[in-house]
């Protein structure tokens, strides 16, 4: 019998791919990863969807168009005033290009120290070969193709966004999230159709810009995944931020015309009319499969095109398993990521481990909103007896100072153990916040765990430390 090329082949080099590719390799394992992603200059540029066109260039852009947006409309409070200030587009959209050139480098950097294989090109599963293991058909962006084989194949192919059979992205007048991140000038009008966490966080970068935003959201409610209290909150202040979020409004037709993209949507009053000069479809992410499986390969799909996994990401057949966007679970970076490292440290024989009950999410828009384990409503459903504690920002010196005292800090907590069942906030830096409370869930905390725990002052963590106390009544800094 040959020996396989590699110990392990990684087809995907977003974040759970090269992130379980690394931590493989770091466990001694010969280790190969394959990813068809190009840059800007048709070069590989590793890190997937999240580095190229997701996570970090949105981030890159939010950022930006906060330091503008606060410039024009924040900055007088503080005694700080330009003279017409205006936003420079090319160098704004070059900012961004030049963050994700530098991280997508990084990980080729991370893939030579560690002495990973990079392949540029698309990969599928082919099936098993008695002798040689696994094997993986590689084509590269010029047609070419080879084959290297491995005794574990990790498919980490992601995800790519849901596109409207009547809305199609055209990359000039309907977009996707890429071509909303390259925009050559700020739109006067801009639709947006999904409020959920691409829409929101890019309508706010170009709503910052001078867009008027419209959005429209089939679902009666706003952020139905997260807290109704928190949820209610943002709202409210991404409506003085000038986003008009439409809920309950169905996009029915998007028509390209000279004046611009023409929508007819229907809502609780009837059918509606909407004329934009740019349409962003946000409505969601699916698995990308496409190409991935050779028919006879035994991996098996789920009814929503993902591949099925048990709860060690394995598929079922020898030698291959799943992890990220492509299989269940929430379509975030962080999972993918964390999926990555245990899939690698089951494989070289290890304890790898993923909780997926205390993963936290996270929206960048302004304020923050993130959160982590239940929700009241799901205790309610499930019967589970709970305690509330809440603490507004609007009572932390911190906060005031940063003329940011907006949302809250709400902790549940099991009414007879104490132990934190979920932890929902909306503010500044609760993107930060919210880790926190995920360490003292991982470790099955108590709110009193973290109520007895010195927090700095004056600090934005206080909020945390507050509604910890307030779970039995006892803030400090409100009345309970």
């Amino acid at each position: 019998m040959s020996d396989p090329s590699f110990d392990v082949i990684f087809i995907g080099a977003g974040p759970a791919g090269y992130v379980g590719a690394i931590r493989a390799a770091q466990l001694g394992l010969k280790v190969a990863c394959i990813d068809a992603f190009a840059g800007k200059d048709g070069k590989q540029a590793l890190g997937g969807t999240c580095l190229n066109v997701g996570c970090i260039p949105s981030k890159a852009l939010l950022d930006s168009s906060r330091q503008f947006h606060n410039l024009v409309h924040s900055f007088d409070v503080h005694g700080i005033s330009a003279d017409n200030p205006r936003i420079d587009v090319p160098t704004f959209i070059g900012r961004k290009d030049k963050i994700v050139k530098q991280f997508t480098g990084g990980v080729a950097t991370l893939f030579k120290a560690n002495k990973v294989t990079p392949f540029f090109g698309t990969g599928k599963l082919l099936g098993s070969d008695k002798d040689r293991g696994n094997q993986v058909e590689i084509t590269s962006p010029d047609g070419a193709k080879q084959t290297i084989s491995a005794t574990n194949v990790v498919l980490a192919s992601g995800s790519v966004p849901i596109e409207l059979p009547f809305a199609k992205f055209d990359g000039k007048a309907i977009l996707d999230n890429a071509s909303a991140l390259d925009l050559a000038e700020v739109p006067k009008r801009l639709g947006v159709i999904g409020a959920g966490v691409i829409g929101l966080e890019l309508g706010s970068v170009w709503r910052r810009l001078g867009s008027e935003v419209t959005m429209l959201e089939a679902l009666p409610d706003f952020l139905g995944a997260a807290d109704p209290d928190i949820a209610k909150v943002a709202a409210r202040e991404l409506k003085k931020l000038g986003l008009d979020i439409k809920l309950g409004a169905k996009l029915g037709k998007a028509e390209v015309k000279k004046d611009g993209v023409h929508l007819t949507y229907t809502d609780k009053d009837g059918e509606q009319q909407l004329v934009v000069d740019k349409l962003l479809v946000a409505v969601g992410r699916r698995a990308y499969t496409e190409g991935l499986l050779a028919a006879d390969c035994g991996v098996q799909l789920d009814e929503r095109g993902r591949i099925v996994v048990d709860e060690h990401c394995h598929t079922g057949v020898d030698g291959v398993w799943a992890i990220g966007d492509a299989v269940r679970g929430p379509m975030l970076a962080h999972k993918g990521s964390e999926e990555g490292v245990a899939v690698a440290e089951w494989i070289a024989g290890k304890a790898g481990h993923v909780n997926y009950d205390t993963i936290p999410w996270v929206i960048y828009t302004e304020p923050e909103i993130a959160w982590a384990g239940k929700t009241e409503k799901e205790l309610k459903d499930a019967g589970i007896p709970y305690k509330v504690g809440s603490f507004p920002f609007a009572a932390i010196g911190r906060a005031v100072a940063m003329n940011e005292a907006i949302g809250q800090v709400k902790m549940l907590a099991h009414a007879e153990t104490d132990r934190i069942l979920g932890v929902h906030m909306v503010g500044p830096g609760v993107s930060e916040l919210i880790a926190e409370c995920v360490v003292a869930m991982e470790f099955k905390g108590s709110s009193e765990d973290l109520a007895r725990i010195v927090h700095a002052h004056p600090t934005l963590s206080e909020a945390v430390h507050e509604a910890a106390l307030s779970v039995d009544k006892r803030a400090i800094h409100k009345g309970n």
